[in-house]
């Protein structure tokens, strides 16, 4: 055997990495052209813009528009509520009691002395069972009437027809109850003077 047989050969080196070639600097001699801007573009952004702009205004103004209608909205509700609590006291004046009694002898009606009992199992009758004679034992408006406020400017025969004369133009009375609401509290809560 000989020696070159056994002798190691020489190992082959990867190839280097082969390297560009170094840019050279070069002076800059002229100016490119510039490209001229085109002109839709620059139509096409300042037309979106401005709709935009337009559609904003047309909401903001939809907006405002509706805030207006609730202001008003609100305050016809305010005013109808406070007319109807004044129907309400209205009617509570005329259902009461006295005013049915006072109504009652207007029309006539008398209230009849102590009443009568009917026993339905024979018939019998408790009690004076006689009617009622042409005057009232009750006095409505005597003197042991207790005052009403509520029936105060009220006519003891209310009409519940529609506020007309006959001829159709309306009723001022029905316009002054109207208007007569009380007045909007806007110094503070009305107090009594004290001494």
């Amino acid at each position: 055997m000989s020696l070159n047989a056994l002798a190691p050969r020489p190992r082959s080196l990867p190839d280097a990495p082969s390297r560009a070639p170094r840019r050279r600097l070069e002076p800059v001699t002229g100016t490119p052209a510039r490209r001229k801007p085109k002109l839709a573009y620059a139509l096409i952004a300042v037309a979106g813009a401005l709709a935009i702009g337009a559609v904003q205004i047309g909401l903001s103004l939809a907006i405002t528009q509706d805030s207006f209608t609730l202001a008003s909205l609100s305050s016809e509700q305010h005013e109808l509520d406070l007319r109807t609590n004044a129907l309400q006291e209205d009617l509570t004046g005329l259902s009461s009691p006295q005013s049915l009694a006072t109504g009652a002898a207007a029309l006539g009606m008398v209230v009849a002395g102590s009443p009568a009992y009917l026993r339905l199992s024979d018939g019998a009758v408790f009690g004076q069972g006689t009617g009622a004679v042409g005057a009232s034992t009750i006095d409505p408006n005597g003197a042991g009437a207790v005052s009403n406020a509520l029936l105060n400017d009220v006519p003891v025969n209310a009409s519940t027809e529609d506020d007309a004369t006959p001829d159709g133009t309306p009723d001022s009375t029905a316009e002054q109850s109207a208007e007569e609401l009380p007045p909007a509290i806007t110094d503070g809560l009305p107090s009594p003077s004290t001494r």
